[in-house]
């Protein structure tokens, strides 16, 4: 049997994409980015500061390193709260030695429970981004737009009310939903973090940027998911690093958990990594990265 003819005639047939959130841009095609100082290469470490309730919602889903085990789940609960406590300091401790800039993506609710560890962000000159209310906020196209609408407005108002006005917002499990983008740009977000389809910044058709946060090398995937070795995950960020410098103009994401890669038997590597890396690359906060990123490319 042939094909009628109506079976090419897809309305949204065209060059580039069937939607219209942002436009197809092949890399190959851009200008050469130039970053700061020289250097081939722009790191952005984005460590996580996360509090996980001890009941999960599971609305609308549960979030990556949620409670497991019935409850109280005593011993998930304290090995995140060791993130906060231990593991995050051992990071500031590791970037303020050699000099280093970061980002932080921080749920308010924890920012309200740890004012010290929010002093200790702003004394070490890291940046704030947002990362929903606590480890329940999560975001899928199944919650209501009402209550989507409702979580955005209340991490905005809440951080605001601590004093601080982030520019990003980091989704749990980088997940969005189709209205998103919108209503981070309502509430006067000016970039995310969530969508991984590229080493280089890009804008949405609406205004907001994306930096992109490489899922595949997260501490989380390569440590916990697939449980490689400490030595597997540097080796793993530095061939990564080799092929982005090579390339030029090119982003390399730190995604860093404390309670994973915080941990005593990893500090070290990490600490190692960092040092490996630094000479050769432009470490620095995302909005700093996306700001030199529109001033070459205005």
């Amino acid at each position: 049997m042939t094909l009628g003819p109506a079976y090419l005639a897809y309305p949204r047939r065209r060059y580039g994409y069937d939607h219209d959130l942002y436009p197809w841009s092949a890399a190959h095609l851009r200008p050469r980015v130039q970053w700061p100082q020289g250097k081939p290469l722009a790191v952005m470490a984005i460590i996580k500061a996360e509090f996980f309730p001890l009941t999960p919602s599971d609305t609308p889903f549960r979030a990556p390193g949620h409670m497991q085990t019935a409850f109280p789940d005593y011993r998930h609960y304290t090995a995140r709260d060791y993130g906060n406590r231990v593991g995050i300091w051992r990071l500031f401790d590791a970037f303020r030695a050699r000099g280093l800039a970061a980002s932080v993506a921080m749920n308010v609710a924890l920012a309200e429970r740890a004012p010290a560890l929010l002093d200790a962000i702003r004394a070490e000159g890291h940046e704030l981004v947002a990362h929903s209310t606590d480890m329940n906020g999560t975001i899928d196209g199944s919650l209501a737009a009402e209550a989507e609408a409702a979580l955005i407005a209340e991490t905005r108002a809440r951080w605001e009310a601590l004093g601080e006005r982030p520019q990003g917002f980091h989704a749990i499990a980088r997940s969005q939903s189709f209205r998103t983008p919108d209503l981070l740009l309502r509430h006067s977000f000016t970039f995310t973090l969530d969508w991984g389809n590229d080493d280089q910044p890009w804008r949405f058709a609406n205004g907001l940027w994306n930096l992109p946060l490489n899922h595949e090398l997260s501490d989380r995937q390569i440590l916990n998911v697939c449980q490689a070795s400490v030595a597997s995950y540097a080796e793993q960020i530095q061939d990564a690093a080799d092929c982005l410098a090579a390339e030029g103009g090119r982003i390399l994401a730190l995604e860093l958990t404390p309670y994973i890669i915080g941990l005593p038997y990893r500090i070290a590597a990490f600490e190692a990594l960092l040092d490996h890396l630094a000479p050769r690359a432009w470490f620095a906060p995302a909005s700093a990265i996306l700001a030199h990123w529109q001033q070459q490319t205005a």
